[in-house]
Protein backbone atom coordinates (compact mmCIF):
# COMPACT_ATOMS: atom_id res chain seq x y z
CA UNK A 1 0.00 0.00 0.00
CA UNK A 2 2.81 2.40 0.92
CA UNK A 3 4.57 1.61 -2.35
CA UNK A 4 1.34 2.25 -4.29
CA UNK A 5 0.89 5.63 -2.59
CA UNK A 6 4.51 6.62 -3.21
CA UNK A 7 4.55 5.62 -6.87
CA UNK A 8 1.07 6.61 -8.06
CA UNK A 9 -0.97 8.67 -5.60
CA UNK A 10 1.47 11.25 -4.20
CA UNK A 11 3.09 12.15 -7.57
CA UNK A 12 -0.37 12.54 -9.10
CA UNK A 13 -1.53 14.80 -6.27
CA UNK A 14 1.62 16.93 -6.55
CA UNK A 15 1.12 17.24 -10.31
CA UNK A 16 -2.51 18.33 -9.81
CA UNK A 17 -1.30 20.87 -7.23
CA UNK A 18 1.29 22.28 -9.65
CA UNK A 19 -1.33 22.49 -12.40
CA UNK A 20 -3.67 24.38 -10.04
CA UNK A 21 -0.83 26.78 -9.17
CA UNK A 22 -0.49 27.57 -12.89
CA UNK A 23 -4.14 27.56 -14.01
CA UNK A 24 -5.50 29.56 -11.05
CA UNK A 25 -3.34 32.68 -11.52
CA UNK A 26 -3.70 32.33 -15.30
CA UNK A 27 -7.50 32.48 -15.15
CA UNK A 28 -7.29 35.44 -12.78
CA UNK A 29 -4.92 37.17 -15.18
CA UNK A 30 -7.29 36.51 -18.08
CA UNK A 31 -10.19 38.05 -16.16
CA UNK A 32 -8.30 41.19 -15.26
CA UNK A 33 -6.69 41.47 -18.69
CA UNK A 34 -10.18 42.23 -20.01
CA UNK A 35 -10.44 45.04 -17.45
CA UNK A 36 -6.93 46.27 -18.27
CA UNK A 37 -7.82 46.39 -21.97
CA UNK A 38 -10.90 48.49 -21.38
CA UNK A 39 -9.00 50.78 -18.99
CA UNK A 40 -5.96 51.27 -21.23
CA UNK A 41 -8.02 51.94 -24.35
CA UNK A 42 -10.24 54.26 -22.31
CA UNK A 43 -7.24 56.31 -21.13
CA UNK A 44 -5.89 56.50 -24.69
CA UNK A 45 -9.27 57.79 -25.87
CA UNK A 46 -9.67 60.21 -22.94
CA UNK A 47 -12.34 58.09 -21.26
CA UNK A 48 -12.41 56.59 -17.77
CA UNK A 49 -13.25 53.02 -18.74
CA UNK A 50 -15.10 50.76 -16.25
CA UNK A 51 -15.29 52.60 -12.92
CA UNK A 52 -18.68 51.77 -11.37
CA UNK A 53 -18.59 48.12 -10.23
CA UNK A 54 -16.37 48.04 -7.15
CA UNK A 55 -13.55 50.47 -6.26
CA UNK A 56 -11.99 51.82 -9.49
CA UNK A 57 -14.05 49.25 -11.40
CA UNK A 58 -11.99 46.32 -10.07
CA UNK A 59 -15.04 44.06 -9.74
CA UNK A 60 -16.12 44.55 -13.35
CA UNK A 61 -14.64 41.20 -14.57
CA UNK A 62 -16.63 39.37 -11.88
CA UNK A 63 -19.83 41.18 -12.92
CA UNK A 64 -19.19 40.30 -16.58
CA UNK A 65 -18.55 36.65 -15.69
CA UNK A 66 -21.71 36.46 -13.59
CA UNK A 67 -23.75 38.03 -16.38
CA UNK A 68 -22.51 35.47 -18.93
CA UNK A 69 -23.02 32.62 -16.46
CA UNK A 70 -26.67 33.55 -15.86
CA UNK A 71 -27.57 34.04 -19.53
CA UNK A 72 -29.30 31.27 -21.44
CA UNK A 73 -27.19 29.06 -23.69
CA UNK A 74 -28.87 29.06 -27.08
CA UNK A 75 -28.02 26.33 -29.59
CA UNK A 76 -29.31 26.87 -33.15
CA UNK A 77 -31.89 24.27 -34.19
CA UNK A 78 -29.87 23.16 -37.24
CA UNK A 79 -26.52 23.02 -35.44
CA UNK A 80 -24.51 19.91 -34.65
CA UNK A 81 -25.03 20.07 -30.89
CA UNK A 82 -22.00 18.00 -29.86
CA UNK A 83 -19.53 19.87 -32.08
CA UNK A 84 -21.17 23.20 -31.26
CA UNK A 85 -20.55 22.75 -27.53
CA UNK A 86 -17.15 21.06 -27.95
CA UNK A 87 -15.64 23.83 -30.10
CA UNK A 88 -15.26 26.48 -27.33
CA UNK A 89 -14.00 23.77 -24.96
CA UNK A 90 -11.28 22.81 -27.43
CA UNK A 91 -10.21 26.44 -27.82
CA UNK A 92 -10.18 27.04 -24.06
CA UNK A 93 -8.37 23.81 -23.10
CA UNK A 94 -5.67 24.27 -25.75
CA UNK A 95 -4.93 27.74 -24.39
CA UNK A 96 -4.25 26.18 -20.95
CA UNK A 97 -2.30 23.00 -21.67
CA UNK A 98 0.41 24.90 -23.53
CA UNK A 99 1.60 26.30 -20.18
CA UNK A 100 2.87 22.85 -19.17
CA UNK A 101 6.29 23.56 -20.73
CA UNK A 102 6.61 27.28 -19.93
CA UNK A 103 9.53 27.84 -17.50
CA UNK A 104 8.82 30.57 -14.93
CA UNK A 105 12.33 30.38 -13.45
CA UNK A 106 15.34 28.10 -13.54
CA UNK A 107 13.90 24.65 -12.75
CA UNK A 108 10.42 26.08 -12.13
CA UNK A 109 8.49 24.36 -14.91
CA UNK A 110 5.81 21.67 -14.89
CA UNK A 111 7.39 19.58 -17.70
CA UNK A 112 10.97 20.50 -18.62
CA UNK A 113 11.08 18.52 -21.87
CA UNK A 114 13.86 18.90 -24.42
CA UNK A 115 11.42 19.62 -27.26
CA UNK A 116 9.34 22.17 -25.36
CA UNK A 117 9.31 24.68 -28.21
CA UNK A 118 7.95 22.04 -30.62
CA UNK A 119 5.23 21.19 -28.09
CA UNK A 120 4.24 24.87 -27.92
CA UNK A 121 4.18 25.20 -31.69
CA UNK A 122 2.05 22.05 -32.02
CA UNK A 123 -0.47 23.23 -29.41
CA UNK A 124 -0.77 26.70 -30.94
CA UNK A 125 -1.36 25.11 -34.35
CA UNK A 126 -4.24 23.01 -32.99
CA UNK A 127 -6.15 26.19 -32.10
CA UNK A 128 -7.42 26.34 -35.68
CA UNK A 129 -9.58 23.26 -35.06
CA UNK A 130 -11.72 24.94 -32.43
CA UNK A 131 -12.52 27.80 -34.80
CA UNK A 132 -13.28 25.52 -37.76
CA UNK A 133 -15.51 23.34 -35.54
CA UNK A 134 -17.40 26.41 -34.31
CA UNK A 135 -18.03 27.79 -37.79
CA UNK A 136 -19.07 24.46 -39.32
CA UNK A 137 -21.22 23.20 -36.46
CA UNK A 138 -23.24 26.45 -36.24
CA UNK A 139 -24.96 25.68 -39.59
CA UNK A 140 -24.64 29.37 -40.49
CA UNK A 141 -23.06 30.78 -43.63
CA UNK A 142 -21.82 33.83 -41.73
CA UNK A 143 -20.14 31.73 -39.05
CA UNK A 144 -18.66 29.31 -41.60
CA UNK A 145 -17.24 32.12 -43.75
CA UNK A 146 -15.76 33.73 -40.65
CA UNK A 147 -14.19 30.42 -39.58
CA UNK A 148 -12.60 29.93 -43.01
CA UNK A 149 -11.14 33.41 -43.03
CA UNK A 150 -9.86 33.07 -39.47
CA UNK A 151 -8.32 29.64 -40.15
CA UNK A 152 -6.60 30.92 -43.31
CA UNK A 153 -5.23 33.87 -41.35
CA UNK A 154 -3.90 31.73 -38.49
CA UNK A 155 -2.31 29.16 -40.80
CA UNK A 156 -0.67 31.90 -42.89
CA UNK A 157 1.05 33.52 -39.94
CA UNK A 158 1.96 30.22 -38.26
CA UNK A 159 4.25 29.55 -41.22
CA UNK A 160 6.33 32.67 -40.63
CA UNK A 161 6.22 32.08 -36.85
CA UNK A 162 7.62 28.61 -37.41
CA UNK A 163 10.58 29.92 -39.39
CA UNK A 164 11.22 32.60 -36.76
CA UNK A 165 11.33 29.89 -34.08
CA UNK A 166 13.74 27.90 -36.27
CA UNK A 167 16.12 30.91 -36.40
CA UNK A 168 16.13 31.04 -32.59
CA UNK A 169 16.73 27.30 -32.34
CA UNK A 170 19.62 27.49 -34.81
CA UNK A 171 21.12 30.46 -32.98
CA UNK A 172 20.93 28.80 -29.56
CA UNK A 173 21.39 25.18 -30.59
CA UNK A 174 18.64 23.73 -28.39
CA UNK A 175 14.91 22.97 -28.40
CA UNK A 176 14.67 23.33 -24.62
CA UNK A 177 13.01 26.56 -23.50
CA UNK A 178 15.11 26.79 -20.33
CA UNK A 179 18.32 26.54 -22.37
CA UNK A 180 17.03 29.24 -24.74
CA UNK A 181 16.47 31.58 -21.79
CA UNK A 182 19.82 30.77 -20.14
CA UNK A 183 21.58 31.57 -23.43
CA UNK A 184 20.38 35.18 -22.91
CA UNK A 185 21.92 35.62 -19.44
CA UNK A 186 24.31 38.41 -18.56
CA UNK A 187 22.16 41.51 -19.10
CA UNK A 188 19.63 42.87 -21.56
CA UNK A 189 22.32 43.44 -24.20
CA UNK A 190 22.56 39.64 -24.51
CA UNK A 191 18.85 39.17 -25.13
CA UNK A 192 17.84 38.02 -28.60
CA UNK A 193 15.86 41.24 -28.93
CA UNK A 194 19.18 42.87 -29.78
CA UNK A 195 21.58 41.88 -32.52
CA UNK A 196 21.03 39.42 -35.36
CA UNK A 197 17.56 38.29 -34.29
CA UNK A 198 15.95 41.74 -33.98
CA UNK A 199 14.12 41.52 -37.37
CA UNK A 200 12.76 38.13 -36.31
CA UNK A 201 11.52 39.64 -33.06
CA UNK A 202 9.49 42.17 -35.06
CA UNK A 203 8.13 39.47 -37.38
CA UNK A 204 7.27 37.19 -34.45
CA UNK A 205 5.49 39.87 -32.44
CA UNK A 206 3.37 41.02 -35.38
CA UNK A 207 2.61 37.38 -36.22
CA UNK A 208 1.38 36.81 -32.66
CA UNK A 209 -1.13 39.62 -33.20
CA UNK A 210 -2.44 37.83 -36.29
CA UNK A 211 -2.29 34.41 -34.60
CA UNK A 212 -4.48 35.60 -31.73
CA UNK A 213 -6.85 37.52 -34.06
CA UNK A 214 -6.01 40.83 -32.44
CA UNK A 215 -6.19 44.31 -33.97
CA UNK A 216 -5.18 45.33 -36.59
CA UNK A 217 -5.65 41.71 -37.73
CA UNK A 218 -9.04 41.11 -36.08
CA UNK A 219 -10.78 40.21 -39.34
CA UNK A 220 -12.72 37.35 -37.68
CA UNK A 221 -14.49 39.94 -35.53
CA UNK A 222 -15.16 42.50 -38.28
CA UNK A 223 -18.73 43.35 -37.34
CA UNK A 224 -19.55 45.19 -40.57
CA UNK A 225 -18.33 42.28 -42.70
CA UNK A 226 -19.03 39.03 -40.86
CA UNK A 227 -21.31 39.89 -37.93
CA UNK A 228 -18.60 38.82 -35.43
CA UNK A 229 -17.28 35.91 -37.48
CA UNK A 230 -17.09 32.26 -36.40
CA UNK A 231 -18.66 32.80 -32.94
CA UNK A 232 -21.72 34.75 -34.10
CA UNK A 233 -24.14 31.98 -32.99
CA UNK A 234 -22.63 31.60 -29.51
CA UNK A 235 -23.97 33.07 -26.29
CA UNK A 236 -23.52 32.90 -22.51
CA UNK A 237 -20.71 30.60 -21.27
CA UNK A 238 -19.98 29.07 -24.68
CA UNK A 239 -19.12 32.55 -25.95
CA UNK A 240 -17.22 33.26 -22.71
CA UNK A 241 -14.97 30.22 -23.28
CA UNK A 242 -13.98 31.55 -26.71
CA UNK A 243 -13.35 34.90 -25.08
CA UNK A 244 -11.25 33.39 -22.28
CA UNK A 245 -9.33 31.24 -24.77
CA UNK A 246 -8.45 34.28 -26.87
CA UNK A 247 -7.12 36.22 -23.91
CA UNK A 248 -5.26 33.20 -22.52
CA UNK A 249 -3.63 32.82 -25.94
CA UNK A 250 -2.59 36.48 -25.78
CA UNK A 251 -0.82 35.83 -22.49
CA UNK A 252 0.76 32.65 -23.90
CA UNK A 253 2.09 34.44 -26.99
CA UNK A 254 3.51 37.23 -24.85
CA UNK A 255 5.15 34.55 -22.69
CA UNK A 256 6.69 32.95 -25.78
CA UNK A 257 7.94 36.36 -26.93
CA UNK A 258 9.53 36.90 -23.52
CA UNK A 259 11.20 33.49 -23.52
CA UNK A 260 12.52 33.63 -27.07
CA UNK A 261 13.61 37.27 -27.31
CA UNK A 262 13.40 39.11 -23.96
CA UNK A 263 15.39 36.87 -21.65
CA UNK A 264 12.47 35.09 -19.95
CA UNK A 265 13.01 35.24 -16.19
CA UNK A 266 16.44 36.90 -16.55
CA UNK A 267 17.07 40.30 -14.96
CA UNK A 268 17.83 43.14 -17.42
CA UNK A 269 20.95 43.98 -15.37
CA UNK A 270 23.20 41.27 -13.97
CA UNK A 271 23.95 43.03 -10.66
CA UNK A 272 22.19 44.01 -7.45
CA UNK A 273 19.56 45.20 -6.66
CA UNK A 274 18.08 43.85 -9.93
CA UNK A 275 19.22 40.30 -9.23
CA UNK A 276 17.37 40.40 -5.89
CA UNK A 277 14.03 40.40 -7.75
CA UNK A 278 12.80 36.79 -8.24
CA UNK A 279 12.84 35.44 -11.77
CA UNK A 280 9.04 34.87 -12.00
CA UNK A 281 8.52 38.57 -11.23
CA UNK A 282 10.73 39.62 -14.15
CA UNK A 283 8.93 37.12 -16.38
CA UNK A 284 5.53 38.53 -15.36
CA UNK A 285 6.72 42.11 -15.93
CA UNK A 286 7.87 41.27 -19.46
CA UNK A 287 4.57 39.54 -20.25
CA UNK A 288 2.67 42.56 -18.88
CA UNK A 289 4.73 44.91 -21.06
CA UNK A 290 4.04 42.84 -24.20
CA UNK A 291 0.32 42.75 -23.33
CA UNK A 292 0.32 46.53 -22.93
CA UNK A 293 1.77 46.81 -26.45
CA UNK A 294 -1.04 44.51 -27.68
CA UNK A 295 -3.61 46.91 -26.21
CA UNK A 296 -1.71 49.98 -27.39
CA UNK A 297 -1.76 48.68 -30.97
CA UNK A 298 -5.50 48.02 -30.78
CA UNK A 299 -6.14 51.61 -29.77
CA UNK A 300 -3.82 53.00 -32.45
CA UNK A 301 -4.06 51.18 -35.78
CA UNK A 302 -7.07 50.68 -38.07
CA UNK A 303 -8.06 47.19 -39.21
CA UNK A 304 -6.30 45.70 -42.23
CA UNK A 305 -8.20 44.58 -45.30
CA UNK A 306 -8.09 40.84 -45.85
CA UNK A 307 -5.91 41.11 -48.96
CA UNK A 308 -3.44 43.32 -47.06
CA UNK A 309 -3.30 40.81 -44.23
CA UNK A 310 -2.52 37.92 -46.59
CA UNK A 311 0.00 39.93 -48.58
CA UNK A 312 1.92 40.81 -45.43
CA UNK A 313 2.04 37.18 -44.32
CA UNK A 314 2.93 35.47 -47.58
CA UNK A 315 4.86 38.11 -49.54
CA UNK A 316 6.81 39.87 -46.77
CA UNK A 317 7.06 37.81 -43.58
CA UNK A 318 7.53 34.40 -45.20
CA UNK A 319 10.42 35.42 -47.55
CA UNK A 320 12.06 37.49 -44.79
CA UNK A 321 11.90 34.67 -42.22
CA UNK A 322 13.21 32.17 -44.80
CA UNK A 323 16.12 34.50 -45.60
CA UNK A 324 16.94 34.84 -41.92
CA UNK A 325 16.95 31.06 -41.44
CA UNK A 326 19.63 30.86 -44.15
CA UNK A 327 21.62 33.77 -42.67
CA UNK A 328 21.55 32.40 -39.12
CA UNK A 329 22.46 28.92 -40.35
CA UNK A 330 25.42 30.42 -42.21
CA UNK A 331 26.42 32.39 -39.12
CA UNK A 332 26.36 29.26 -36.95
CA UNK A 333 28.32 27.19 -39.48
CA UNK A 334 30.97 29.74 -40.44
CA UNK A 335 30.96 32.09 -37.45
CA UNK A 336 31.32 29.51 -34.69
CA UNK A 337 29.12 27.19 -32.68
CA UNK A 338 25.61 28.05 -31.53
CA UNK A 339 25.25 30.36 -28.52
CA UNK A 340 23.80 27.71 -26.17
CA UNK A 341 25.85 24.78 -27.43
Amino acid sequence: MVEFLGIYVYPTLWTVFYIACIVGPLLGSVAYLTLAERKVIGWMQYRKGPNVVGPFGLLQPMADGLKLLLKETIIPSGANRIMFVAAPMVTFVLSLIAWAVIPFDSGLVLADINVGILYLFAISSLGVYGIIMAGWSSNSKYAFLGALRSAAQMVSYEVSMGFVIITVLLYVGSLNLSVIVEAQSGGFWNWHFFGLLFPMFVVFFISTLAETNRAPFDLPEAEAELVSGYNVEYSSMTFAMFFLGEYANMILMCGMTSLLFLGGWMSPFDFVPFTWVPGPIWFAVKIAFCLFVFLWIRATFPRYRYDQLMRLGWKIFLPLSLLWVVLIAGYVVYGGKAVGA
